[in-house]
């Protein structure tokens, strides 16, 4: 029996190869431009080619170069186009040069032709202002593909974080119509609902196991790694303090803590917060590192999340090695996939395999 084999553009650190990989697809080949994110990534997946360059110059053949397809294997394309231009915070404007890597995706998939599509992004991308560029991009796959998208929650698939993103499957129409296949996003795992007889969320309290460590030190044991936390001033070792004896949030601090920024501001009310363990983790992002930069604060030590801490409510598994200083660690681990979510895909999309092979030795 043949296999998946996929190519991974935008991969980053490699939080979407993790999760494939986990469901049993053979991902052969990746595209990434940032040198960091590469390192961390060869260190993790060195049975992978990388190509390290900016996707505008890749081209199908080049990336075919690096393919070993079988006849009966099936070709998937996974894209997860830099959202910063798509995100809340982003500018949301069709012109920025990071909302058209969309149509470098599209690109390539013309000029290789996979089976299968799927696409991660945040759920931006659908809004009203962005929608012409993702509208665009769909009527363009229309004649070949049939797709499915939705918004999910990445706490339903076992990541112990609530994070909404857009999770996009596609299927080569001549496969559905030669098979009978019904195109669906993964099922869901978990849930907050009882009533749905799945397995409860996963809380944030999956951090907790890990050794102590202060603000500014990295915890060097074995089995253990990128353990490390940024230092506090000791200004915001007394919000922390405060904060976390006071409900967890910074609107409980008193004037002389306030920060004049956020004075007579009720925007931003993560920010300086404590993370809440009886619950899926907030959004994980770039910031997740710094105590100002969201609800990012340690339950119960004087310093925001370590990257390892972080990794972990991205579902990464403790064996991954993330590579960089502090800020490039915080950039990758924010900037993945989550892996739980990628390998709920990797299922979906493996079942289907099966179904089409079955099909084919049927006949």
């Amino acid at each position: 029996m043949g296999k998946i084999v996929a190519i991974d553009l935008f991969s980053g650190a490699g939080g979407t190869t993790s999760g494939l990989k986990k469901s049993g697809i053979d991902v052969q080949v990746a595209v990434e431009i940032d040198s960091v994110a590469v390192k961390t990534y060869k260190l993790n997946n060195p049975e992978v080619s990388v190509i390290d360059k900016d996707i505008n110059l890749v081209s199908g053949d080049e990336v075919k170069e690096h393919l070993k397809v079988d006849t009966d294997d099936k070709l998937m394309l996974v894209a997860c186009p830099p959202c910063q231009g798509f995100s809340t915070i982003g500018t949301n404007d069709e012109n920025d040069e990071r909302n058209q890597l969309v149509f470098q995706f599209l690109r390539l998939i013309n000029e290789l032709n996979p089976d299968f599509l799927l696409m991660e992004n945040v759920a931006g991308m659908t809004r009203t202002r962005n929608e012409k560029i993702f509208k665009k991009f769909l009527t363009s796959i229309d004649n070949n593909y049939s797709v499915i998208y939705n918004i999910l929650n990445t706490a339903d698939y076992g990541v112990p974080q609530s994070r909404k993103r857009l999770v996009l499957h596609g299927i080569r129409k001549e496969i559905i119509d030669n098979t009978n296949l019904t195109l669906n996003l993964p099922s869901k795992t978990h849930s907050n609902i009882p009533e749905l007889n799945l397995l409860p969320w996963i809380n944030a309290g999956v951090i907790m196991d890990l050794p102590p460590i202060e603000g500014g030190e990295e915890y060097i044991g074995e089995g253990i790694y990128n353990h490390v936390a940024n230092k506090l001033s000791n200004l915001n070792i007394e919000r922390i303090t405060h904060i976390r004896n006071n409900g967890g949030s910074r609107t409980s601090l008193p004037k002389s803590l306030e920060l004049n920024c956020h004075k007579n501001r009720s925007g931003h009310s993560d920010v300086y917060g404590i993370l809440d363990i009886n619950k899926p983790s907030i959004t994980i992002t770039g910031g997740c590192m710094s105590y100002s930069k969201g609800r990012f604060g340690h339950p119960t030590q004087n310093r925001a999340l370590s990257a390892r801490e972080a990794a972990r409510l991205q579902s990464f598994d403790d064996d991954y090695i993330f590579v960089g200083n502090r800020g490039q660690l915080a950039k990758q681990i924010g900037n993945a996939v989550p892996v739980k979510l990628a390998q709920a895909s990797g299922n979906y999309f493996m079942s289907v395999y099966r179904e089409i092979a079955n099909g084919q030795s049927d006949n």
